[in-house]
């Protein structure tokens, strides 16, 4: 599948309204157009649509908020999301990986996630993708950490 980022735009708003995630995963991360919404009135935000082979497979929203009071909203990911009929190809980890890119773009050493346990959740993910758990917990998530610069 050949992936790349690109901003929102009226080309692919349709396509990320239209996302899916796999039965069970929405409990573990917002829909697209809540997030949405939320760039719309975060000026940190930095919300993008990952297209695969000329289709919106993804979504992935970052936030880079230097001066944020809590380490853990200063630079990262804050959501991500996976058209069901993509997941298994690739396209998380080039999310991730784009983030990272941008982050190294902006000098920022590290990002960092949160995500909530459970079965069907995110962790095995993010801890594949190289995120180390940090020891603290936000809203009853686990903050993980990976190092990028």
């Amino acid at each position: 599948m050949d992936l790349r980022i690109e901003e929102l735009s009226p080309s692919n708003l349709r396509g990320l309204r239209d996302l899916r995630l796999a039965p069970g995963q929405e409990r573990f991360v917002a829909p697209v157009l809540e997030s949405i919404a939320e760039a719309y009135v975060t000026p940190t935000a930095w919300p993008r649509a990952v297209v695969g082979d000329g289709e919106v497979v993804g979504f992935v929203m970052a936030n880079w908020d230097p001066d944020n009071e809590l380490e853990a909203f200063r630079a990262g990911i804050w959501r991500l999301n996976v058209d069901e009929k993509a997941q298994g190809r690739g396209v998380g980890r080039f999310a991730v990986n784009e983030v990272a890119a941008e982050a190294r773009r902006r000098g920022v050493p590290r990002l960092t996630v949160l995500w909530e346990r459970g079965d069907g959740g995110p962790e095995a993910f993010y801890l594949a993708c190289g995120f180390i758990p940090t020891g603290e917990e936000l809203f009853g998530e686990v903050v993980g950490a990976l190092e990028v610069g």
